[in-house]
């Protein structure tokens, strides 16, 4: 004892002082024994052996005490051959480098069993576009079950027949004026036909005429108020004479008074809508770029199935969901007669309240026969009254 006190004197010597506790750490360690270390260091040697030979630590030294610290050796992993993968990879490149087919692309099963799948391509939707026309027709659908027995038998029940429309409609409009003033009565006459029986627009059309307000001129100098007196009782007749006014002054400042050529520079005119469009190209430029659907037009197109909402078989909501249905499968050459063939059918035959379907000659080809027989309301009888100027 008296020795390592001694030692330690020494080291504390020659070295700067250091603290209390770090003396004390140093005494501790010189405590240790070589036999101490001997044991220890032939702990580690047995547990380096039986790890690399692979022999479990338990069961060959069980009559080592446990050590304090375990070393574990890692084995070293083995390398394979690249020349195994040469091969493979220039197959890969090659199988790469060739374009494959495009219908075994596109339609071979995952199994490459080379079955096409032939449901996949009729799913496909393909637009037709009308490019004469330019205008989008859309998915080409299958035509209705004997739409043309159906038409057919319209035809003969209108010849025997004669309706509103054949003789007061929007065509008729300025029929004995020069071209350039016929154009834009008939589209004067097709703005006051919105929501307004045939005869009425007829009327008010007549009226402007007799007093020389059928032309743009004529219409952009005179008073608003004087408009809504002669076009009256056509529905909405305070908006459609402002309309009016505004449509001649349009005319005037881009067109020399005459009326647009263009459908979509004929939308873009104050109240003129897609049915008012197509029915001045037809009749004032004869240019077919779509069918016109009003009211009758879409009601009946409904009644008997034609037509429907795409990709289901609800009635179409409105009537330019019906044109764009009809378009899909009615040939061009009946996109024009097929307006005034259907409005007159419309006005006498099949109505919107209580259809003639015992007078029908096609009830047995409609699904809607004899299904649609309102009767108005007792309610509806007293408080209809006359509309009233405001």
């Amino acid at each position: 004892m008296s020795v390592c006190l001694q030692k330690s004197f020494n080291l504390l010597a020659q070295k700067p002082p250091i603290s209390n506790s770090a003396a004390i750490g140093r005494i501790k360690c010189e405590r240790f024994t070589s036999s101490k270390f001997s044991s220890i260091s032939k702990s580690l040697s047995s547990e380096t052996q039986m790890q690399s030979s692979g022999t479990d630590p338990d069961t060959g030294a069980r009559e080592v005490s446990d050590p304090k610290v375990r070393v574990f050796v890692r084995k070293k992993r083995i390398k394979r051959p690249v020349a195994d993968e040469e091969p493979l990879q220039a197959a890969d490149k090659a199988r790469l480098c060739t374009l494959p087919d495009i219908e075994t692309f596109a339609y071979k099963k995952a199994d490459d069993s080379g079955q096409l799948r032939k449901s996949k391509i009729e799913a496909i939707p393909v637009l037709c576009v009308d490019t004469k026309s330019a205008s989008i027709t859309g998915p080409k659908d299958e035509s209705p079950v004997n739409w043309e027995r159906v038409l057919e038998g319209i035809r003969q029940m209108r010849s025997s027949e004669d309706a509103p429309v054949d003789t007061m409609g929007c065509e008729k409009a300025g029929i004995f004026l020069p071209p350039k003033q016929r154009r834009f009565a008939v589209l004067a006459s097709s703005l006051l036909s919105s929501q307004t029986k045939d005869h009425v627009t007829h009327g008010a059309i007549q009226r402007l005429n007799q007093n020389n307000l059928l032309t743009a001129e004529t219409i952009e100098k005179a008073d608003e108020t004087t408009i809504k007196d002669l076009i009256y009782p056509v529905g909405f007749y305070t908006r459609k004479a402002t309309n009016l006014k505004k449509i001649a002054k349009i005319c005037l400042m881009k067109y020399d008074g005459d009326i647009p050529s263009t459908l979509e520079e004929l939308l873009s005119l104050p109240g003129i809508g897609p049915k008012m469009a197509h029915l001045v190209m037809n009749i004032a430029w004869n240019n077919v770029q779509g069918i016109c659907v009003d009211t009758h037009v879409h009601r009946i197109c409904n009644r008997l199935g034609w037509v429907s909402r795409s990709g289901t078989k609800q009635k179409t909501s409105t009537p330019e969901g019906t044109r764009v249905a009809l378009q899909q499968w009615l040939p061009k050459e009946e996109w024009v007669p097929i307006n005034p063939l259907l409005v007159g059918f419309g006005q006498t035959i099949c109505t919107p309240l209580r259809p003639r379907c015992g007078m029908c000659s096609v009830s047995e080809l409609c699904p809607s026969a004899f299904k649609e027989t309102s009767i108005p309301t007792s309610s509806n009888q007293k408080g209809s009254s006359p509309r009233k100027r405001s």
